[in-house]
């Protein structure tokens, strides 16, 4: 009895002990852009907060496990105008920040990594959804929680496959983005045993996105622009640029469904996300932030719970350590998408479930039902590792 008295009263001094001595501090930065991207709908305009909303929310979760380890987190943020100096503003925050998560297009992105290499800090890629910084453009000291535009055309291509809906019309805009998502579908098509059975250009010509004209002009252009095309199942819509792809469902000449950039659209995350105890999460953003929760916000949060997972499970604020483990085969991370998700070790793209959504309600969520891997089902989304052309180094 005596003996197991004074080991409950050292027990006690050390975790007396441990609780009064300084936590450990881990800074978080997030590198963004200023302004929001506008949309055709006036009821989907991304909010002022996108995605920082989100990484704040995370380090809110980081701190509620920190207290058990004593460990603090901090959030920096940082938003770039046009013309602002990427990597100047990468080197500032990585002064006070071990880890990073950046919004960022593509080449800033890159500028940003190379700038970091050196110093050893973490880039977190929440934005980019280009294939080329986890192929060719890949960079050591750069992680993907944001999904690729493969992960995302293969996501969509396996539903509409497993529905039969195997011929598609493809309506490309005429800005890059676009021709980039086409390509991902045109892969897409070719890998699951679809068909493009025509492609079309929607051009654009400027203006007021088209709304000028009213909904009648609209409606009479639309039907007009989709005629007269060979027998299909489905009209696919590779429009990143939000020019065209919200005026397609329901105004097309043959009534078939839309998919792609437009009707049903494949997102790493959904506000109408329910399942695998999402409520909860989407209850205490809204009650934080007073609106939903979009895809970047997830791609956000998961970057920073990335963090925070890493540094409990090795109780370790040191950044190669957390790096290394991140990169290990032990790591994984939970995020209300019915597993928990693991880093691709070729090229360091996390790999997620992707959501196919009506604006509405989740229809279904990929990988389908019958497409088989021989490591994980999720690692037939996008670039396997016997396609990739990453070279970490």
């Amino acid at each position: 009895m005596l003996r197991w008295l004074v080991g409950l009263l050292s027990l006690s001094l050390a975790a007396t002990q441990t609780l009064a001595a300084d936590p450990t501090e881990i800074g978080i930065g997030y590198l963004g852009r200023a302004g929001v991207k506008q949309t055709l709908s006036l009821v989907d305009q991304p909010a002022e907060n996108d995605g920082i909303a989100g990484a704040r929310l995370a380090i809110d979760d980081n701190n509620t496990t920190g207290k058990f380890l004593n460990q603090r987190f901090k959030l920096e943020e940082r938003r770039l105008k046009d013309g602002d100096d990427v990597a100047k503003a990468a080197t500032e925050l990585a002064e006070r920040n071990s880890f990073i998560v950046a919004d960022l297009p593509a080449d800033a992105l890159l500028k940003a990594a190379d700038a970091l290499r050196e110093r050893g800090t973490l880039l977190l890629n929440a934005g980019a959804i280009d294939e080329r910084l986890r192929e060719a453009d890949c960079r050591p000291n750069v992680i993907h929680t944001a999904p690729t535009r493969a992960m995302l055309a293969d996501a969509l291509g396996q539903y509409l496959v497993w529905k039969q809906w195997k011929r598609w019309l493809l309506v490309v805009g005429s800005h890059d983005e676009d021709k980039l998502f086409a390509d991902a579908l045109r892969r897409t098509a070719t890998r699951f045993g679809a068909k493009i059975v025509q492609e079309r250009t929607f051009e654009d010509a400027g203006g007021a996105r088209r709304t000028d004209s009213g909904v009648t002009l609209i409606q009479r252009q639309m039907p007009v622009f989709t005629q007269q095309a060979p027998a299909y199942d489905v009209l696919v819509a590779a429009d990143e640029s939000e020019v065209f792809g919200a005026y397609l469902p329901y105004r097309t000449w043959d009534p078939r469904p839309v998919a792609g950039s437009a009707g049903l659209v494949p997102r790493s995350w959904d506000a109408a996300q329910d399942q695998w105890g999402a409520v909860q999460m989407q209850n205490r953003f809204i009650k934080l932030n007073q609106r939903r929760m979009s895809a970047l916000d997830m791609q956000a949060w998961t970057a920073v719970r990335i963090i925070g997972e890493a540094t409990s499970r090795t109780n370790s604020g040191d950044i190669k350590k957390v790096t290394d483990f991140i990169r290990g085969p032990d790591f994984s991370v939970a995020a209300f998408k019915g597993t928990r998700l693991t880093l691709r070790d070729w090229n360091l793209q996390l790999r997620q479930p992707i959501l196919l959504v009506d604006g509405r309600m989740v229809v279904s969520v990929s990988p389908q039902e019958g497409f088989l891997h021989q490591v994980s089902e999720l690692d037939t989304l996008g670039y396997d590792r016997p396609e990739s052309k990453c070279k970490l180094k």
